[in-house]
Order: C-alpha cells, then sequence, then structure tokens
C-alpha cells in the first residue's frame, strides 16, 4: 500500500511541500512549533519552550513565509523506513541532526545518504540543520561537517544543499531557515 505523498491541499489552498526529516529527539516538531509561531504571529519572543511529544506518524504545518506559502511535512524519526513513501512532488527537504549526541552520528549519517540519494528527490533543496548548539556538549559545526564528510557529500550530491546550525529551543538560526525556505522553495 502506498503511503500519502507530498502534494498538498492545505487550508491555505495547493502549497509547495517540504518534508522535515531526521532521528528521533534531534529536535524537528520545536523547530516546527517556533517557525509557525513566528511566521503566523510574528513573533520572535521564544522565552517559553512549548512542550512537545515524538512524533508517531506525521505532523502537516502550513507556513506563510514572505513571498509564498508552504507546508512543512514533519516526519517521525522512527519513520524512518518508510520515509521513501512520502518523497514525491517535494520541492525541498530540511534534514535535522542532533549536534550534541554523538552516538546519533553514524546512523544520521546514513539516514542523509538515503534520502539524498533517492530518485524523487533529486532535484529538491536540502537544508541540513545542526540543531542544540545551545547545549554545553556540543560538538562545532567544523567537527560536525568533518564527520559526515560534508564536503564529499555536497561534491557528490545532485541536490543543492546548505548546512545551518540551530537551536530550536533558543530560537538562533530560526530567522535563516525561514529565509532558506522562502529563497529554496521558488518554482
Amino acid at each position: 500500500m502506498k503511503l500519502a505523498c507530498c502534494s498538498s491541499n492545505s487550508v491555505m489552498g495547493s502549497n509547495e511541500m517540504c518534508l522535515l526529516l531526521g532521528a528521533t529527539g534531534v529536535g524537528k516538531t520545536l523547530l516546527l512549533k517556533r517557525l509557525q509561531k513566528i511566521t503566523s504571529h510574528g513573533s520572535s519572543n521564544l522565552e517559553e519552550t512549548p512542550p512537545t511529544l515524538p512524533t508517531v506518524g506525521t505532523n502537516l504545518t502550513d507556513l506563510k513565509l514572505k513571498r509564498k506559502r508552504l507546508t512543512v511535512r514533519e516526519l517521525g524519526g522512527c519513520m524512518g523506513p518508510i520515509w521513501p513513501s512520502y518523497f514525491t512532488d517535494c520541492s525541498s527537504v530540511i534534514f535535522m541532526v542532533d549536534s550534541s549526541n554523538i552516538t546519533q552520528i553514524s546512523s544520521s549519517c546514513i539516514q542523509l545518504l538515503s534520502v539524498l540519494s533517492a530518485e524523487p528527490l533529486r532535484a529538491a533543496s536540502v537544508l541540513i540543520l545542526f540543531n542544540k548548539r545551545d547545549v554545553p556538549c556540543t560538538m562545532s559545526l567544523i567537527e560536525m561537517k568533518s564527520l559526515f564528510r560534508m564536503d564529499d557529500i555536497i561534491a557528490s550530491a545532485t541536490q543543492p544543499i546548505t548546512t545551518l546550525e540551530l537551536s530550536a529551543r533558543s530560537g538562533q538560526g530560526l530567522q535563516e531557515v525561514l529565509s532558506w525556505l522562502d529563497s529554496t522553495t521558488t518554482k
């Protein structure tokens, strides 16, 4: 049975689709809640961290950006084996990594390589977010890129790839994510 694809006829009309992927516990749901708050309320007051639970299934969130409307589909990390069922018709992918969890690095790298090699995502723009920059034991961006061999991945990928650091909890990097979404999802 084929699961629903990335086309969306949401409340806002037909939107472009962005997939939000990553292992369990990397901060995808918090990122989505923060982006939704900023785009719907224009609020940059992110002092209070909203409660989150691990996503089982998917979350669909519509974002009204400066130049367009976009639907972000968050897929739970535990759904990794069926992520490819959602790859059709996506214009962009955000792949999140917990930069404070060294034990998750190798599995995240394998998941990323699988996503990048998927035929339906061959032309999708990709943003790799290294989250949890606010945690004291976080690796530096240079260390993360080295462990992931980002130079090799970028050189061999068919997609345009951008990497950013982020703290979904504190809000550091959220405006850069919104700018990336607004600039790269134009068809």
